[in-house]
């Protein structure tokens, strides 16, 4: 019980929510560990409910008419998403994808609006929530759509960074194991331009690599390419 507490606490939804409440909604909540690698959603199966990121990430992404992938959202340790009637956390007609072990802690839509009901001020968290989340959503589809790879890549590592970085040295190390292979199914790009922008990247002084790691000058980058 202890555990399951305090991971509901650590999520974003949640993070001043009192004792009492917290016990409540305890209640209804549900845990699922699962694979690296594993599509939990496709867009024709929305799964209703919301979902908490309590270990682990996931990548939200569209495919287009020539099968390449795009991605939409990265969601990390104390993220949230699902669809319930009152409202969505914009996840509806995109794959969802695993992109190491995680565990997702999930709670009922009619278990959540119950409690909700007699909560007005968790409903405007999630509103504030469902903004955010729909204003980084939008601002990285036009990212991916209309940036060169390089752009692209970069807007890529400093998204990751934020969720994933580790500081060390003034670079971000992103705490994610990425091939290039999959860094290109990320962002829309072949895996040899990957590995040329990176190349690229590492003797403009604004990346580093290391063994499946990848660690960005967030501040250098901005500058150069963002400002």
């Amino acid at each position: 019980m202890i555990n399951k507490l305090w991971y509901l606490s650590q999520i974003k939804l949640f993070d001043k929510v009192s004792p009492e409440d917290m016990e409540e909604i305890n209640k209804g909540t549900h845990h699922a560990k699962i694979r690296r690698n594993t599509i939990i959603q496709s867009p024709e199966m929305v799964r209703d409910g919301l979902y908490f990121v309590k270990e682990g990430a996931l990548r939200l992404y569209i495919v287009n008419s020539e099968g390449k992938q795009f991605t939409v959202g990265i969601l990390g340790k104390g993220s949230t998403f699902g669809e319930i009637d009152s409202f969505s956390l914009g996840t509806h007609g995109v794959y969802i994808e695993t992109m190491e072990d995680t565990l997702l802690c999930s709670i009922g839509r009619e278990q959540f609006e119950k409690f909700i009901s007699t909560r007005p001020h968790i409903m405007k968290r999630v509103m504030r929530i469902l903004s955010d989340q729909l204003q980084e959503k939008n601002s990285m589809l036009e990212k991916m759509a209309l940036g060169t790879v390089k752009e692209k890549l970069l807007f890529l590592l400093l998204n990751l960074s934020e969720e994933f970085g580790v500081l060390e040295d003034n670079f971000h190390r992103i705490d994610l194991p990425l091939t290039h292979q999959e860094i290109g199914n990320m962002i829309g790009a072949t895996r040899e331009s990957v590995t040329s922008t990176i190349n690229e990247l590492v003797k403009e002084g604004l990346i580093r690599t290391g063994r499946k790691s990848i660690s960005i000058h967030r501040e250098l980058a901005k500058e150069q390419h963002f400002d």
